[in-house]
């Protein structure tokens, strides 16, 4: 990769809460190296409350996120996209849209919120999981060599972050 920004887009099925939450955390931890997305497979069409209230009592700025589609990254004029993180394990299994340019795909597991809205303090708590886990494994992204990294090899060094908890 050469020294431009690594665009990265996160994917679950509702884009609702952990697609959000990766998307703003790495646009707030990425430094400019790094510029996140996200989308669904079957979004929702609203991003979950919880999430918002948690990434604003954190200081991420999520005012710009909103649950799309992933066929908007699959258009003509859609972000160059360096590297595709399935965050559900719904959405890893499901056939994905070819993405111009051959991005280095990674599956990184992470619980859904959505699962708990009958139980909030459980939803919370699993948005805050979320969030922790994020961050640590963004922790290791942002710090790749990316200048050194060709597509193969960036995409085993993302794949070997998902191990991260």
């Amino acid at each position: 990769m050469s020294d431009r920004t690594c665009n990265v887009l996160f994917l679950c099925t509702g884009n609702s809460a952990r697609s959000i939450i990766a998307e703003s955390l790495l646009n707030a931890a990425g430094g400019g190296r790094f510029r996140g997305y996200s989308a669904g497979s079957h979004p929702g069409g609203r991003v979950n409350p919880l999430v918002l209230d948690y990434l604003a009592s954190m200081n991420v700025d999520a005012r710009s996120a909103r649950s799309k589609s992933w066929d908007e990254f699959a258009r003509p004029g859609a972000p160059r996209l360096d590297l595709v993180i399935t965050v559900c394990d719904q959405a890893a299994r499901e056939m994905c849209p070819v993405w111009p340019g051959a991005p280095a795909k990674a599956h990184w597991s992470a619980r859904d919120p959505a699962a708990f809205m009958d139980d909030p303090a459980e939803a919370r708590r699993v948005v805050c999981e979320v969030y922790e886990t994020m961050q640590r494994r963004f922790a290791r992204l942002v710090a790749l060599p990316l200048d050194t990294l060709d597509p193969h090899s960036l995409q085993a060094a993302v794949r070997a972050i998902a191990a991260t908890r």
